[in-house]
């Protein structure tokens, strides 16, 4: 008997980097340590940064560090889910075209929670006069006005009144691609995910995603947010992200030898000795996990 389901869903617009790795271990470790199955979610649906071959190349990252799983998804395959979410926001009345330009969302001046610039609502009253497919706007929903009272399984506080403090988002972007926040609730439905681990910089998300779920008449799964590898960019520190591509990483390392030393950095061993996923799942406990964002490499 399954005790549920977890995921890992990279984006696979370039190469997968070390927080990419570090992610899918954690996700994988969750999921096996607990007796839950592992499905890989590959998100390809912004095709103005796709090529040839990612597919492959993300997943044979994730088999050299040494993972597995039960399902593979792809993001695109879930199309007619994605409309059919939108026809349901529209047949709720929910669905508005937006006409702002980030520069107008920039001068307002209001931070929001993820550190980008909040949505201020201004084009709520407009109305979506015609089938949401023939629209050539980006096309936001109108969220509840109401708090989401929410922790996620690391204990973080990540209570939000997201219409106010993110604003409504984008589900669907002005050149057709179906946006982050309505896909990845209407995709971990499919999937019947009930665990979802992912880096603390999306963790602002959550309550803006809770609504849609709510909305769209979805389970809410259950949240952990783990810490991050950074890197210094401009003299400040920024979320590692393509710097030290898998290519790179592959020829300088085994599998085994680049597990080690996430498993060194995420405090799940002493040494980053070579290890593998498989040895690291005995004794992991989220517990022993490191809390605080690092530099890397150290």
């Amino acid at each position: 008997m399954t005790l549920g389901r977890g995921r890992f869903a990279p984006s696979i617009t370039g190469q997968a980097h070390p927080g990419t790795l570090l992610a899918a271990l954690l996700c994988w470790l969750d999921a096996r340590s607990s007796g839950r199955e592992f499905v890989v979610r590959l998100e390809d649906l912004d095709h103005t940064r796709l090529r040839s071959g990612q597919r492959e190349e993300m997943l044979a990252a994730l088999r050299w560090l040494g993972l597995d799983w039960e399902a593979c998804v792809l993001q695109s395959d879930l199309g007619h889910q994605h409309e059919a979410a939108l026809d349901t926001l529209q047949a709720q009345g929910l669905l508005y075209p937006c006409q702002c330009s980030r520069k107008q969302r920039r001068a307002s001046g209001r931070r929001s929670p993820d550190g980008g610039f909040a949505y201020g609502n201004t084009c709520r009253g407009r109305a979506l006069s015609t089938d949401w497919r023939e629209c050539g706007q980006p096309l936001r929903v109108r969220l509840p006005d109401t708090r989401v009272e929410l922790v996620d399984a690391s204990g973080a506080d990540l209570s939000q009144s997201p219409a106010d403090e993110m604003g409504d988002p984008v589900v669907r972007r002005a050149d057709g691609v179906v946006a982050y926040h309505l896909v990845v609730v209407v995709d971990d439905a499919a999937s019947q995910i009930s665990h979802v681990v992912r880096g603390r910089d999306l963790a602002s998300s959550t309550a803006t995603q809770f609504h849609l779920q709510s909305l769209l008449g979805l389970n809410h799964p259950q949240y952990r947010h783990h810490f991050l590898l950074l890197e210094t960019r401009e003299q400040k520190l920024a979320k590692l992200h393509g710097s030290l591509p898998f290519s790179e990483l592959q020829s300088h390392f085994t599998g085994p030898e680049f597990c080690g030393k996430l498993a060194k950095v995420a405090q799940l061993q002493k040494s980053d000795a070579p290890c593998t996923p498989a040895h690291l799942m005995a004794s992991f406990d989220w517990h022993r996990v490191q809390t605080e964002d690092v530099l890397f490499p150290q």
